[in-house]
This record gives C-alpha cells, sequence and structure tokens, in this order.
C-alpha cells in the first residue's frame, strides 16, 4: 500500500510569411474561421480548438514531429486481491486518453477495462474478491473529481458520487485485516453551486462510502476549511490519521476517531512552530504513525510518532534530501514489516527501506535504472512494484524481490521511434543577484549543430515544485532535431532544495525568482555555445506566470514567449481560481483582501505591465481550468495586442489545466514549432 502522495509550393510560402499582421487582427469569427482549412498541405484544428492570430500549421511540421508524440508508457494501479494480476494506466495506440487495462502476467496483452469520455485520474480495486473497481475522472479537464463504479471484467460505469461536488478517494477501510467495504471520501463543494458569503466558509465533509449502496454513505466528519487530506485507518479502523495542509512550509497531523468525530492535533503539539508534518500511516502495530516532517532541519525526513510517548523519532536525521512519503509491507503474518521510502536526490528519486520494528536501514538489491516515480507493496507477499522513469522510457512496471534482488518487468514503453540515444538531464548552476545559487537541468544541443545554439528556458509550475530528471518526450524534438537546448530552472520557491529555499518567494519576495530567470539569461550570455540573442521562455501555471513576467520585466532579452495556463494578475486571478483552492494560494502569494498587498500584487502583475511586452506571445488556454481561469489568459492578449507585437492563442474548449487529450496536445506542439521558426529559428 503506498502513501501520500509535433514542403509544398504553399507550405514553403507560409513559413516566411511575416506574421505580424495576422497576429494583430482582432479576434473574428473570419479569422478564427480561417485557420480551420480544409486544405491538404495544412493540419485543420479540430473542433475543440479555438484559434486567435495562429497562422495556418504546415503538415510538414506535423509530419516531422509525429515519431516524437508517440510515447506510451504504462503505470502501476495496484494488484487484484485473488489472482497475479495487476491493473495498469495505458494509453492505447489511436487512443486520445489514458485508461484502464488488466495485466494478466509480466509483458502480456493488456485487457481494456474502461472507455470513459474522459482521462481516468485514479482507481482501486475492491479489496475482497476483486469483482469491481472504483476510479476517478472529471469533465473535461475541470477537475471536479467524480467516483464511478465499474464491474472488473468491463461493464458499463455507474456513478457514485455528487457532481455538485469535488471528491477526493481515500483507502479502504479495515477492521483488524478484514475489508468492511467502504471507502473514505473527502468532498468539497464548487463554486457553480455558492453564492459569495457561502464560498468564505467552505469545510470539507468526510464520508464511508460503500460503492455497491453509495445511497448510505455516511459522515465521519465535517472539518472547516478545504486544507484536509490524505487519510490512513487504524488497524481497528476506529481511528484516522489525516493532513491539514496550510502551506508548502507549513501542515498539520490530525488523530480523527471515526465513530464521534473527536479531532485531536498530534504536531505540531504548539501554535508556535511552523513545519511541514505530512502523512500519516499508522504503524503496523497501532503504536504509531510513520510521517514526513522538516521540524527538525532544512530537509523533509521520515519519522515516526509514538502515539502514547508522543516522541517522534527520525529515520533519515541528517539525509540532505527531502523524502517523499512511505510504504510498508502489508503481510500481517510477518513479524517484522518493511518501510519504503523515496529520497529526492538532486531531483531524481532513490528508493530507501528500513526494518519497521529496529527502524535501521535494509539494503534493496536489483532497483532498475531510473528513477523510481512510486513504490507500493502487495498484501501477502514480500514483493514491491515500482514504477520507473528514465531518459529513455516514459514509465515501465516492475516487480521486485527486495531480499534477493530477483526483478521482473511487467511492461515495456512503446514508442514510435528508438529512445535508447535519448540523454538525461544534467545539473547546471548559476548566482543569482543577491548570491543565491540557483540550479537547474540542461539538455543541451548535440554536437553536429554548429554555431551557437538558440535556448528554451523552460520553467516549472507550483511554484513549489522541481524540475525533475526524468523522461523529456517530445521535448527530444527541440533538441535533437532543431538543435535548441533546453534549459530547466529550479528558481528559488521551488521544493527539494530545503525549506529556507522554499521560502524565499513568497508575498513581497514574488520578483526575486523572476531576477533568478535574469540572472540565468546573464549566465547563458557566458556560454560559448548558447546564443543569448535567441532565447524563448515557457512554462505552465505558475510557470505560465514567470513566462509573462519575464516578458515584461527582461523584453529586450529574450525573443519570445509561449505561456500555458498562466497567471496574468494575482489579484484576478485570486479572486476567480475555484474556492477550495483560494485561502492555500494566499498564503504562497498573499492576501488580495489587505489594501498593502493587493497594490502590491496588482504592481507585478504582468498584465498590469503589459504595455512592455515586446516579443511575439503564444498563449494556451483549458476552457475548463478550476485553477488558473481562462479569463487570465483572455485578458493577457487583448491587453498585449495593444503592443504591435506577434500575439497567438490556443483554446481548448475541453481541457482544463493543461493538455490531457493527444490531439489537443499534438496540435499545441505544432504551434510550438510554427512560433520557434518565427522566433528563435530564424
Amino acid at each position: 500500500m503506498t502513501l501520500f502522495l509535433r514542403r509544398s509550393t504553399l507550405a514553403a510560402a507560409v513559413a516566411a510569411l511575416s506574421l505580424s499582421a495576422l497576429a494583430q487582427a482582432p479576434a473574428t469569427p473570419a479569422n478564427i474561421a480561417s485557420n480551420a482549412t480544409a486544405d491538404p498541405a495544412v493540419v485543420a484544428p479540430n473542433a475543440n480548438l479555438h484559434l486567435e492570430g495562429i497562422p495556418p500549421i504546415p503538415k510538414s511540421i506535423a509530419d516531422s514531429v509525429a515519431q516524437y508524440t508517440e510515447f506510451r508508457g504504462h503505470r502501476y494501479v495496484g494488484w487484484h486481491p485473488k489472482k497475479a494480476e495487476m491493473m495498469v494506466f495505458h494509453r492505447a495506440a489511436g487512443s486520445s486518453t489514458n485508461q484502464l487495462y488488466w495485466l494478466k502476467s509480466p509483458m502480456g496483452e493488456l485487457e481494456a477495462i474502461t472507455r470513459h469520455p474522459d482521462p481516468v485520474s485514479g482507481a482501486t480495486i475492491e479489496p475482497g474478491e476483486g469483482k469491481y473497481i472504483v476510479f476517478e475522472a472529471s469533465k473535461g479537464g475541470s477537475e471536479a473529481f467524480q467516483l464511478f463504479r465499474q464491474d472488473a471484467a468491463g461493464q458499463s460505469s455507474v456513478q457514485l458520487t455528487d457532481s455538485n461536488f469535488r471528491h477526493a478517494r481515500g483507502p479502504w477501510r479495515r477492521v483488524n485485516g478484514k475489508s468492511t467495504g467502504e471507502l473514505l471520501l473527502a468532498s468539497v463543494p464548487l463554486d457553480r453551486n455558492l453564492n459569495a458569503e457561502q464560498r468564505k466558509n467552505i469545510s470539507t465533509v468526510y464520508r464511508l462510502l460503500d460503492p455497491l449502496h453509495p445511497e448510505k454513505a455516511r459522515v465521519i466528519a465535517e472539518l472547516p476549511g478545504t486544507g484536509w487530506f490524505g487519510g490512513s485507518f487504524n488497524r481497528a479502523g476506529n481511528q484516522l490519521a489525516l493532513t491539514r495542509y496550510v502551506s508548502a512550509n507549513e501542515s498539520e497531523l490530525w488523530l480523527l476517531d471515526v465513530q464521534n468525530w473527536q479531532r485531536t492535533r498530534l504536531l505540531p503539539a504548539d501554535d508556535k512552530t511552523r513545519a511541514s508534518h505530512l502523512g500519516g500511516r499508522f504503524s503496523r502495530d497501532g503504536k504509531g504513525i510513520f510521517f514526513v516532517s522538516d521540524r527538525d532541519g532544512e530537509f523533509r525526513e521520515l519519522m515516526l510518532y509514538d502515539l502514547q510517548s508522543k516522541a517522534v523519532r527520525s529515520l533519515t536525521k541528517g539525509v540532505p534530501y527531502d523524502v517523499d512519503g512511505a510504504s510498508e509491507d502489508d503481510d500481517e503474518d510477518e513479524d517484522s514489516p518493511v518501510i519504503y521510502t523515496r529520497l529526492n536526490v538532486r531531483g531524481k528519486h532513490e528508493l530507501r527501506a528500513f526494518d519497521g520494528k529496529t527502524l535501521k536501514p535494509i539494503e534493496v538489491k536489483g532497483i532498475p535504472d531510473g528513477t523510481v516515480s512510486s513504490v507500493s507493496t502487495r498484501r501477502k507477499s514480500h514483493e514491491i512494484v515500482l514504477n520507473m522513469v528514465s531518459a529513455r522510457s516514459p514509465g515501465d512496471v516492475y516487480v521486485l524481490q527486495p531480499a534477493t534482488g530477483k526483478l521482473t518487468q511487467w511492461t515495456k514503453a512503446v514508442s514510435a521511434m528508438d529512445t535508447s540515444a535519448f540523454k538525461s538531464q544534467e545539473v547546471i548552476t548559476w548566482k543569482s543577484f543577491d548570491g543565491l545559487e540557483i540550479s537547474g537541468l540542461i539538455n543541451r544541443a548535440p554536437a553536429r549543430f554548429s554555431g551557437k545554439r538558440p535556448v528554451v528556458i523552460n520553467i516549472h509550475g507550483g511554484p513549489e515544485a522541481q524540475a525533475r530528471i526524468g523522461f523529456s518526450g517530445r521535448w527530444n524534438y527541440f533538441v535533437d532535431q532543431l538543435g535548441i537546448t533546453v534549459i530547466q530552472p529550479n528558481v528559488r520557491g521551488s521544493s527539494g532544495f530545503g525549506k529556507t529555499f522554499l521560502d524565499l518567494d513568497n508575498g513581497y519576495k514574488r520578483e526575486d525568482s523572476v531576477k533568478d530567470i535574469g540572472a540565468l539569461l546573464d549566465w547563458i550570455a557566458t556560454q560559448p555555445d548558447l546564443d543569448a540573442s535567441r532565447v524563448l521562455v515557457t512554462g505552465g501555471s505558475y510557470g505560465g506566470y514567470m513566462t509573462l513576467a519575464v516578458s515584461t520585466n527582461y523584453p529586450d532579452r529574450i525573443a519570445g514567449a509561449i505561456d500555458s495556463v498562466g497567471i496574468s494578475h494575482f489579484v484576478t486571478f485570486l479572486e476567480t481560481t475555484e474556492s477550495y483552492r483560494r485561502d492555500l494560494r494566499r498564503v504562497e502569494y498573499g492576501d488580495e483582501r489587505d489594501p498593502k498587498m493587493r497594490e502590491f500584487l496588482h504592481s507585478i502583475s504582468p498584465l498590469t505591465n503589459a504595455h512592455k511586452i515586446k516579443k511575439p506571445l503564444l498563449v494556451v488556454q483549458g476552457k475548463n481550468d478550476p485553477r488558473v481561469p481562462y479569463t487570465e489568459a483572455e485578458q493577457i492578449v487583448a491587453k498585449a495586442r495593444g503592443n504591435g507585437s506577434m500575439v497567438w492563442y490556443l483554446r481548448a474548449e475541453n481541457e482544463g489545466h493543461g493538455f490531457a487529450r493527444k490531439e489537443n496536445a499534438d496540435f499545441y506542439f505544432y504551434a510550438m514549432v510554427r512560433f520557434m521558426q518565427e522566433t528563435i529559428l530564424k
């Protein structure tokens, strides 16, 4: 069990065309319709894509990138409780989205379970006999997740939850090792059902749900706010360990009595301590709770809280890397369980193990090459399941016998090309404006490309996220075929570098992270193989904000920018993001209700400074985005058009916070290549 958490004469003419006039054209129906041409020499966008200012995309682009759009990995979901068969996520050939499949033997044929109209985001198998599954999905990328029950053989699904709420599935409840057939369910209301006053006081409702009788779901707690997540039952099934998330730097560990709703904060023990306490999972003997915390230092350690003595013991004390959760061997017949965790070692996840009784480290043999994206244990077995990612694979599933090192590969990613030559990212560092060392990952253009190479700076979201070593996918096309060097910076505020670094961009310090990119531009100018006059910046979500902020703060130092689902104005963002997220974001960005903070947020917002945008801009957005509403994109597009620069806009009507459907992601990729032809590939 796991805890937490892409030349005809016409095409050549198009490529040589100056796009300024077209880009500045107003978004009239005629202009939009002209993009949906039936000309066989260009790519016709599908009916769900709304285009403004984007020129026809030559089919030659789609043809040249085709191989780089077909990487289809696998991800383990769970074992059948009675058979040596597992359920995995996969996108089949010709399919648009990830769905669930049965895999009945190593490297065997996949048998489809779900054919849901939207991507399936998570699933679990009924733990008794494995007769049915419960999976989650949201309509059109809305993230208003609903639960569905479906027979394991693949019959039609039945929705179990109320569409007026957003739901998060927890674990199955067990009492002394036997499943009760109940799932833990946490629900928060959606803004469309609330008035302004109700949005100020949202609570999280926890229920126990029998998927065979959803009408009988019973409430076990109603908790104030929306930061509650996780959930782990003790062996008796009468207590629940929960996390209350306040911010990236502050969270609490709570204990909930399932019978009487009584809740107790376990950690921190006082109101003065500000630290993360993430977890937790009851130890097998029920006497303690495993959790991760940075309470004793810069990095998150794996810890055990003793319920009786209230003492806290660290298993990874002194290790200068963050721990990401923990799993424990579920074989209750064994006296000494094994605890597994992952260490975030410079952006690569490595597996660690500990004896469940002595809490001492244990050697694990046979771990395959790559980064461990997740580790799961199998009930009544010493086997563990590893989801592995590497520079050459988007995801493979392995089963490992830790004691012997016997490794069995269960899946092999499907690719339209040979990925064996794909190279892993390398770590680079540079000094920022205040002397702080900033790091990032780099994929340099191959040596066969002569002269100084153009650069794409790809900024991660979050901001409490991290650029990590792994599979670059279609980004390999930019490097290997176009000779572009790609840099992924971890600016201040990124996770994985200690809690002090994580806190360096909050509130009034927001633009310090933008200055980190300014320092990166300085570093690029010192590199003999990089062309500082041909730099494109891009990013999604918070990375989208950073992209727009670089466009307004360093307009003369970049050649163009691609903003995907980015924040353009902090005040309008905070006022329109879904209410279940608003307070959590206020802690990070600042509270727009405070007049002084509101003025500061207004002053630094890209929309306020949009008159400074001088270089071409491509904005990409999902219409159903609950995090960064599409209005954030449309207001920056409208404002930037007044500068006389090239502005393209791509919106998907059936997407949310990013493009999850292949046909949409492909067209976005084609547009990126076309945009690069106009900016850094001239």
